[in-house]
C-alpha cells in the first residue's frame, strides 16, 4: 500500500480535482477546524466502506456528513426542529455537528444503522472550498470521520495523517494540508431528535451557548444514540495517559503553563489558556509516541465549557487503547 498523494498548496486546481476524485469514489484527508477528517463521497457505499477499512473502525459506529452550508440540511435530514435551525444560524460554520432524523438520501452506510444522522458545516477555509467544488459537480455531502486508526489520537496537522494512514491508503487518494487545526477537539455533537437539544459529546460549542442560542434547557436525560468519539477508550496514544498526578523522572507532562516541570521529566506542551490546550492537546499526546515515553501524565484544566471537553478526552485517553 501507499501513502496517498500529499497536497501543501491548495489552489482552486488542485481542490477540483480533490473533488472529482471524491467523486470518482476516492479518499481525500481534509482539514477541519476541529480534527483532520478522511473523506469520502457520502452517497458512495463503496467508498464509504473504504473509510471503514482504512481507519479499522466497526462498521456500526456513524460518521459525520459535512455539508457546504445549512441550506442543504433538508437533503440530509427529515422532522428539523426549529431549535437546530437555531444553532445551525448561530454556530454554523462552526465546530458543531447536529444528530437528526435521516432521510432516505443519509444511508445505512453511513449512519451505521440508525435512524439519524450526524451534520455539519466545518469553519476552515480548505473544507469549505472542496465541499463547494464537490457540489458544483454534483457531490451532496463529504462523510468524515477524524483522520486516524480507530481509537488512536486524532490528528491536527496534515503530517500526522501521513503518518498515521500513510501505509493504509491507496496511490491516487489524497492528503490536503491546511496547516494545524485551530480548535483542536472533535465538535460538539447535540442531539436534535427530541423536544430539547441534548449534547451527545462535548466541545467546543458549549450548553451555555447552546441554551442561549435555543432558549431552551439542555436535556441530561439518557439516549441509546451512537455518535462518533462515544466509546470508553478512545483518543489513546501508546505511551499510558495518567491524569492530574505528579509526573515521576521518565515520563512526560502536560499542563498549563504556570505548572512547573519536576526534573527528568518531558515537558510535552506547557499551553498558556484553555483554548491553546485544546489546539495542541493531540499533537502533545503523539509526542509522547515520537520521544517512546512508556507514560504521560496531564493535570488536566479545571472548569466549564471547552475544559469538560478536554476532559472528556482526556478521559478516554486514560484508558488506553
Amino acid at each position: 500500500m501507499s501513502s496517498g498523494e500529499f497536497v501543501s498548496n491548495c489552489t482552486a486546481d488542485s481542490l477540483a480535482q480533490a473533488a472529482q476524485l471524491l467523486k470518482d469514489g476516492g479518499l481525500v484527508a481534509l482539514p477541519t477546524e476541529t480534527v483532520y477528517g478522511l473523506g469520502a463521497d457520502a452517497t458512495n457505499a463503496d467508498a464509504v466502506a473504504r473509510i471503514y477499512k482504512v481507519k479499522g473502525r466497526p462498521a456500526d459506529h456513524p460518521l459525520i456528513v459535512h455539508i457546504h452550508s445549512m441550506h442543504s440540511l433538508g437533503d440530509w435530514a427529515d422532522e428539523i426542529p426549529s431549535y437546530a435551525i437555531s444553532l445551525a444560524r448561530d454556530f454554523w460554520p462552526g465546530p458543531m455537528t447536529l444528530v437528526l432524523k435521516r432521510s432516505i438520501l443519509a444511508e445505512d452506510f453511513v449512519t451505521g444503522g440508525q435512524p439519524t444522522v450526524g451534520l455539519r458545516v466545518p469553519d476552515h477555509v480548505v473544507a469549505l472550498a472542496l465541499l463547494s467544488a464537490f457540489e458544483k459537480i454534483g457531490g451532496k455531502a463529504i462523510a468524515a470521520p477524524s483522520a486516524n486508526r480507530f481509537g488512536h489520537v486524532s490528528p491536527t496537522t496534515a503530517q500526522a495523517v501521513q503518518e498515521e494512514l500513510g501505509e493504509f491508503l491507496e496511490d491516487r487518494d489524497q492528503i490536503l494540508d491546511g496547516g494545524p487545526s485551530t480548535v483542536g477537539v472533535e465538535s460538539t455533537i447535540i442531539d436534535c431528535t427530541s423536544d430539547a437539544p441534548r449534547i451527545l459529546r462535548p466541545g467546543a460549542i458549549t450548553i451555555e451557548m447552546v441554551e442561549e442560542s435555543t432558549g431552551l434547557k439542555v436535556s441530561t436525560s439518557k439516549t441509546d444514540i451512537r455518535v462518533s468519539g462515544s466509546l470508553e477508550n478512545h483518543y489513546a496514544p501508546q505511551a499510558s495517559v495518567f491524569l492530574n498526578r505528579a509526573p515521576l523522572s521518565g515520563e512526560g507532562f502536560i499542563a498549563l503553563a504556570d505548572v512547573q516541570t519536576p526534573e527528568n521529566v518531558t515537558r510535552l506542551a506547557s499551553p498558556k489558556n484553555v483554548e491553546e490546550f485544546a489546539r495542541v492537546m493531540y499533537s502533545a499526546l503523539r509526542e509522547a509516541d515520537v520521544h517512546q515515553l512508556k507514560s504521560v501524565v496531564v493535570a488536566e484544566p479545571a472548569g466549564d465549557g471547552l475544559a469538560l471537553a478536554i476532559r472528556d478526552r482526556l478521559m478516554r485517553a486514560s484508558k488506553g487503547r
